[in-house]
């Protein structure tokens, strides 16, 4: 019974792991649509989504079944939560990278990014990137150093969200409405995706130091 135990504990993983490859590949396209205008791969990250989603939904039927049918206690209790938690925030920086393409390819043949913003999201797109890779290996590895660089990834996202939103603020802005909704909500979109992968973070951080002063998950 504890080897099936194990062997359904390690499929569980390996489906976070997946996941986690999903989400990397999802934000690079869709940065790359962003930056420059490519509306097949911004249909292609709206289209592949629904893997991200049906993982998800795999996972979370795998962990209640493991906690109906093997009841367990301790840190394969943890491990079970955590996973749930996990997964939610991965499908939901699926979502994220998502509205980015979303909003590629509605501004498309335009940029959504006005010129003189350029610079900002290039840096987010990096930021995101960076993160998402970092995911995976933490995801494999299990290494707090990688859990430390996604916390300084997110700080260089939240330094940028909040340049976005000065420029709009700033005196002799001239943006159109339309300008203005895609820097604001592709700055915010950016910003959640580093939030939820701190959250991830601290999950795996609270599976390998047992300390959950840190692991609330981000909604």
């Amino acid at each position: 019974m504890r080897t099936l135990f194990n062997a359904e504990m390690s499929d569980l993983a390996g489906d976070l792991i997946t996941m986690s490859r999903h989400v990397e590949s999802a934000i690079t396209r869709a940065s790359e649509a962003l930056l420059t205008q490519n509306v097949e791969l911004a249909q292609a990250v709206i289209a592949d989504d629904v893997k991200l989603d049906e993982i998800e939904r795999l996972v979370d039927e795998r962990c209640v079944l493991l906690i109906a049918q093997q009841q367990p206690v301790g840190l394969d209790l943890r491990t079970i939560i955590s996973s749930l938690r996990i997964s939610a925030s991965l499908e939901r920086m699926g979502d994220l990278a998502q509205h980015i393409a979303e909003a590629a390819r509605r501004a498309f043949p335009d940029s959504a990014v006005p010129a003189g913003h350029a610079e900002i999201f290039a840096g987010m797109t990096e930021a995101a990137k960076k993160a998402a890779n970092e995911l995976v290996l933490l995801l494999e590895q299990r290494d707090l150093n990688t859990a430390a660089g996604i916390v300084s990834d997110d700080d260089t996202l939240d330094a940028l969200h909040s340049e976005s939103y000065k420029t709009l603020l700033a005196e002799g802005y001239t943006g159109s409405v339309q300008e203005t909704l895609d820097i604001a909500l592709l700055a915010r979109f950016f910003e959640r995706f580093g939030d939820h992968a701190v959250a991830v973070s601290r999950q795996i951080v609270y599976l390998v130091t047992g300390d959950h002063s840190g692991s609330r998950a981000v909604f």
